[in-house]
């Protein structure tokens, strides 16, 4: 199971991307809010119903997804809830992945100590520990993390997550459904 953590103030195209191919993938993939409240709002204030609470979450994630946007990135570095449960799948080798400014959640962690990863241009510094990969890079795959730049940069994160979880077959079908040529 994926689990894609929303807080308010998150990126909607980063996260609704992000599912929405991942389903089209056939990868099961829950929208989970870190709030007592199942309606997130997002960074532009489209309210977005999530599929469960991050206090029902299962432990059974095969990966942990972290849409970005400014404040719904400060949101996740603000709960501990939500570090613990970063924490405990990075301890047991689990995917983490992570867009725009949430690669920043990660860094700010010392999960990405040794590791190559990219994120929103500026917030570099937030990788604390990680080699950045430099602006030509946009998703990074460097042990169990996937980092990816920016909202420009969607179709690519959640191709590559399929690319990973399924196999490239899968990744280059659910491109050639949305006519997307960049992959």
């Amino acid at each position: 199971m994926v689990y894609i953590l929303m807080a308010d103030g998150f990126e909607e195209i980063e996260g609704i991307m992000v599912v929405d191919l991942l389903r089209r993938a056939r990868i099961d993939i829950k929208m989970v809010s870190i709030s007592d409240d199942i309606m997130v709002t997002s960074s532009h204030s489209v309210p977005i119903k999530t599929d469960m609470l991050l206090k029902d979450m299962p432990e059974d994630a095969e990966m942990i997804v972290l849409p970005g946007g400014l404040k719904g990135t400060n949101n996740l570095k603000a709960s501990a809830a939500v570090k613990e449960v970063i924490t405990r799948q990075n301890e047991k080798g689990g995917w983490l992945a992570a867009i725009c400014a949430a690669p920043t959640v990660y860094g700010e962690i010392g999960l990405l100590k040794g590791k190559k990863a990219t994120c929103y241009p500026g917030l570099e510094e937030g990788l604390v520990g990680a080699e950045w990969t430099g602006p030509d890079v946009t998703v990074a795959v460097d042990g169990n993390f996937i980092t990816s730049r920016s909202l420009a940069t969607s179709v690519d994160f959640a191709l590559t997550i399929i690319e990973i979880l399924k196999d490239k077959e899968t990744a280059d079908k659910v491109a050639a459904g949305v006519v997307y040529r960049g992959w």
